[in-house]
């Protein structure tokens, strides 16, 4: 069967005097029957393509399930005299939420079940689970379309009774005043999906009446509000890349008016946690890059009045902090590697967590429990499945609650090595790899390898252990992560090293990446691949207009390829507040720089790898669009025999498939696309 052809509908797109032509433009028509159309036709071409992997995608399946304890629950946490757990059930899709009062040993009350409330719907989530005071009432969202649209209801945990107000459009979250009456939630634009109104709700009232407490008017900003954990003050954040702004109100007062802590400033970033009539501010003032923490009266919060407790420090990012009544923890990242550190308020303690390897992930857990003296934090590594460990911060007493099971009685973390391992970039700076393999896999460049890598928005992309992965491990392929510039594996400056006019960093550091691999036999071009995700579909994008020759075969998932043409439209989700992740492309500078790597405007003719491009028709992330057009125009000028496909679920977004059996039939698929690449499927 041959590939589909979409039509050419030239569009001459003019910036800065220049111009583009884009024949792809009509795409972006969600309404057009043609369009609906062109991918339908897409999807049977990847569909009637890889018909012999799937009998395989299958086995694939059953083997990565098999490995997955079904019946499973999480550990319990306690919360205003409550412990509450998440379930899954056997052949259950979707979480079971349930709370015990009191102590574990009590009767189990029924939250939600999210297999019954999914039972009509193709997509189904749940989020932003939020109890009143006084234990009576819970408020949730539920999104049924994958738009990240969520509809918020609230139901009196007395009765089960799911009350009839329902609020549209919203995050998902809401959080409530002390009076158990008032409920604070964040609206969003209905046509960019910004998250840019707070708004009040009172029981039983009419929603139509809620009032307005908040717009945010700025739009590269977002808004959100929450609860400290010392339940004492509301919080609303705003939000843009690289700036922050609260407003706090007494929870006991939420007819009040909000007042602000600190001014928004331009290159400010503060967040702020509350303990003793005091707030702690992770903050990265006067160039702070690796921010510090300082603190404050609770009645003078200008930066004025803040005095440093945490200094910063060039070798130490200063992450994030927990706060209970006797210990500060610190969640700090030195040389890439996570550390957690326990300082008593009254000084007598002051230590680490001690944690050996170089490919671990560890980080703080759930901890709303103010009063307690135990640290929740998990560990895992790219060798060791993940762990929820209790720590007496007092006694020092280390408790596993839980460990994953992995099921099968296969896996043995002893059959696997694990390591970091450097290359170093075109302009000689050093690129750490995390690496893993089974044992016995010799480097003489025939070993089948799988680069990954994200590398925007600061997001870091440890090293962590996926059971799911081992269907690749065990047939022999070594996978790796590139910690390029972009995230901030290396600290801060390893964030600004890859973003706006260093964006092309990212891109460099993986081919960079790529080729030190291959240079050191791990593998070589013939079975080399890469795969990334949303900004990391971008990269991906990108490194094969650059370097196609290095890579046998890409999966680019939910790619943001189309980065000219998304940034100038301020309509779409998201592009305002990414002005300062890749520039504003109004102004002719980051017009110039961004037209210069954007995947979509750089295909040319040249022998690309074989590609599998993964999207959502409700996507509101990275618009279906982008991906529909990148991979028309890629087959337009491809002078390979490669294979590229283009598979486009019609009932889901960004995430995929919502439930967690149908999340793993995706993950079959792309590991079938690279098995069946390297003549794997037995």
């Amino acid at each position: 069967m041959k590939p589909p052809v979409a039509k050419k509908i030239p569009v001459r797109l003019i910036k800065h005097n220049h111009v583009r032509v884009d024949n792809y433009f009509w795409l972006n028509e969600r309404e057009n029957p043609e369009v609906i159309d062109y991918l339908n036709k897409e999807n049977e071409y990847y569909n009637q393509s890889t018909a012999h992997t799937k009998e395989f995608q299958k086995e694939l399946f059953e083997e990565i399930k098999s490995r997955i304890k079904e019946d499973d629950e999480s550990v319990p946490y306690k919360y205003n005299g409550y412990w509450y757990l998440v379930k899954f059930k056997k052949g259950g899709d979707y979480p079971i939420y349930v709370r015990k009062k009191a102590n574990l040993d009590a009767e189990e009350e029924l939250l939600f079940d999210c297999n019954e409330m999914a039972k009509d719907y193709t997509y189904f989530n749940l989020t932003g689970l939020s109890i009143s005071p006084n234990n009576k009432l819970v408020s949730f969202g539920v999104d049924t379309v994958s738009r990240r649209q969520y509809t918020i209801q609230i139901k009196n945990l007395e009765t089960g009774e799911i009350y009839s107000e329902k609020i549209e459009n919203t995050t998902g979250g809401s959080t409530w005043a002390n009076d158990n009456e008032t409920l604070f939630y964040t609206r969003k634009d209905p046509v960019t999906l910004r998250s840019c109104k707070i708004f009040k709700h009172r029981l039983s009232s009419e929603v139509e009446n809620d009032e307005l407490v908040y717009f945010e008017e700025d739009e590269t900003f977002t808004t959100h509000i929450s609860k400290s954990k010392s339940k004492k003050f509301l919080t609303i954040s705003s939000q843009s890349t690289d700036s922050t702004e609260y407003q706090i109100l007494e929870a006991d007062n939420p007819s009040g008016k909000f007042r602000i802590f600190h001014p928004r400033t331009d290159k400010l970033e503060y967040y702020i946690s509350h303990y003793n009539n005091h707030f702690y501010i992770l903050n990265n003032g006067n160039k702070s890059t690796n921010f510090k923490l300082s603190k404050t009266l609770e009645n003078k919060t200008d930066f004025s009045n803040w005095s440093d407790i945490i200094l910063h420090r060039e070798d130490t990012l200063l992450e994030d902090i927990e706060i209970f009544k006797n210990y500060l923890v610190l969640n700090e990242r030195t040389n890439g590697l996570n550390k957690i550190r326990i300082m008593s308020w009254n000084e007598n303690e002051d230590y680490y967590l001690p944690f050996d390897s170089e490919t671990y992930t560890a980080y703080t857990s759930t901890n709303v429990d103010f009063e307690t003296d135990v640290l929740r934090y998990n560990y895992n590594s790219l060798t060791t499945p993940n762990s929820t460990i209790d720590f007496n911060m007092k006694t020092k007493e280390k408790t596993i609650m839980k460990e994953q099971d992995v099921l099968g009685g296969k896996f043995n973390k002893e059959n696997y090595i694990e390591k970091r391992i450097w290359a170093t970039a075109d302009d000689g700076v050093k690129i750490p790899i995390s690496i893993v393999y089974k044992k016995g896999i010799k480097k003489d460049g025939n070993t089948p390898l799988l680069l990954y890598a994200y590398g925007s928005y600061g997001s870091t992309i440890d090293p962590y252990f996926s059971s799911i992965r081992l269907s690749l491990l065990d047939r022999g392929f070594i996978y790796a992560i590139a910690h390029v510039r972009g995230g901030e594996y290396l600290g801060r400056t390893w964030y600004e090293g890859g973003r706006l006019l260093n964006k092309k960093h990212t891109f460099t550091d993986f081919i960079a990446c790529s080729r030190y691999l291959i240079k050191e036999k791990y593998t070589s071009p013939e079975h080399h691949y890469a795969m990334g995700g949303s900004a990391g579909g971008l990269l991906v994008g990108a490194v094969i207009n650059e370097a196609p020759n290095l890579y046998k075969g890409v999966i680019a998932a939910v790619p943001f390829v189309d980065v000219v043409t998304t940034m100038l439209d301020d309509t779409i989700p998201l592009t305002t507040g990414e002005y300062n992740e890749w520039g504003n492309p109004n102004k002719k500078e980051y017009y110039e720089y961004i037209k210069s790597y954007s995947p979509y405007d750089n295909v040319g003719d040249k022998e690309y790898p074989n590609i599998l491009i993964t999207t959502g028709l409700h996507d509101s992330q990275v618009q279906y669009w982008e991906p529909a057009k990148w991979i028309a125009k890629l087959r337009q000028y491809n002078k390979s025999d490669n294979k590229m496909f283009l598979k486009t679920n019609m009932e889901t977004g960004h995430g995929g498939a919502s439930g967690r059996f149908e999340a793993l039939k995706e993950y079959a698929e792309e590991f079938a696309f690279l098995l069946n690449l390297e003549g794997m499927l037995s």
